[in-house]
């Protein structure tokens, strides 16, 4: 599906758009050109590590919280998490509305891991930035910052994040998995929507394209026939959390995975860790649809991915991370962890010298 984004760089196609409704993570008006954005050198130059804050976190004490459906965070300015429970279920989509990426439907197995309550917010980034850890400061294009969620992120902008997160907190924090967004997504259900089936109660639950939206882009053709209240991003937790407590999972942005993209689940784990061996690694998978999408869009079997190094305003993400391993587990079996390398890439190119890897040179796998 080829996504045309506003203000959108790098951004590659995966996929082939479902019938009229043009699934894009944004179109741009006919009349429109496209603007093409370059970060400068000062938006993606390393700091010297004098300019870097100490990174300090004073842990709350019981955290984290091992029952599932727990609240918890590490220390107090950081991202809340919900434990989600271990179990299988069946990855893609159940009913007849699906296309063939989403399937071969397979069964996974997934180990209990945590997962942000919300979508990672302007505040939680900006402390990043100020911190001297992630290097952009992405421009909010006028919405709101404070709890709105960052947009124009790009996935190695986010892996900049989840390693500053892991320094602060001295946890494994990281993107999710695909199989695991889809499996906290769906929180125990087998419908289209963790509402049901109905497209009509959209506005209730998520933030897609609606009327408010169509009143400020009415060259956008899909405006549908429910009012959300937001023309663009909406506040985290505006709308009731999925039956596992979180919230905005489907809608207000795409939330970047840590999966390389594959055409179709032919050959993909069974045991909930992230597909990084072959497919196309230059695009990364994302998921949940933004506030710019028909409704179809915010299926929990949906999928897209767009370039690595694209960044766009319905791109976003949130933070998984790994939970202490049961006690019966085999001395050895936690692979060990390194530091990732916190540099920004040199580039915002997309070619064979793209700084994917160079972020993090081998992509966490997923669960602990």
């Amino acid at each position: 599906m080829a996504s045309a984004l506003l203000l959108v760089v790098s951004v590659a196609s995966a996929q082939v758009p479902d019938d009229a409704s043009r699934e894009l993570k944004h179109q741009r008006p006919a009349a429109e050109k496209p603007t093409k954005k370059k970060r400068s050198k000062t938006d993606t130059a390393k700091p010297a590590e004098a300019t870097r804050k100490p990174v300090v976190c004073t842990p709350i004490e019981g955290s984290p919280g091992l029952e599932p459906m727990s609240v918890w965070r590490d220390c107090a300015d950081t991202p809340e998490m919900v434990t989600m429970p271990g179990g299988s279920f069946l990855m893609g989509e159940l009913g007849e509305t699906g296309l063939l990426y989403e399937r071969p439907i397979r069964e996974v197995q997934i180990k209990p891991f945590a997962m942000g309550r919300y979508e990672v917010t302007f505040i939680e980034w900006d402390d990043c930035h100020a911190a001297g850890f992630c290097m952009t400061r992405p421009d909010d294009k006028g919405w709101g910052r404070g709890f709105h969620p960052v947009i124009n992120v790009t996935w190695v902008d986010a892996q900049q994040y989840v390693a500053w997160l892991s320094r602060k907190t001295g946890q494994s924090y990281r993107l999710p998995t695909e199989a695991e967004w889809e499996y906290a997504a769906r929180a125990g259900t087998t419908s289209s929507f963790p509402w049901g089936e109905s497209l009509a109660a959209t506005c209730d639950y998520a933030n897609a394209f609606d009327i408010s939206g169509h009143n400020e882009r009415p060259n956008w053709f899909w405006s549908v026939f429910c009012v959300d209240g937001y023309a663009y991003t909406a506040p985290v937790g505006s709308f009731p959390p999925n039956p596992w407590g979180l919230y905005d999972m489907q809608g207000n942005v795409w939330e970047w995975t840590q999966d390389c993209w594959h055409s179709d689940y032919t050959g993909a784990p069974t045991d909930g860790s992230a597909w990084i061996s072959g497919g196309e690694c230059e695009k990364r998978v994302n998921r949940g649809g933004g506030w710019g999408n028909h409704p179809r869009t915010l299926r929990v079997a949906k999928r897209d991915a767009d370039s690595a190094t694209g960044y766009g305003d319905a791109f976003g993400f949130r933070v998984v991370r790994d939970l202490p391993a049961p006690p019966d587990r085999p001395p050895g079996e936690r692979p060990a962890t390194t530091e990732p390398d916190l540099s920004p890439p040199a580039t915002t190119s997309t070619s064979e010298s793209s700084p994917v890897q160079d972020v993090l040179d081998t992509p966490p796998a997923a669960g602990p």
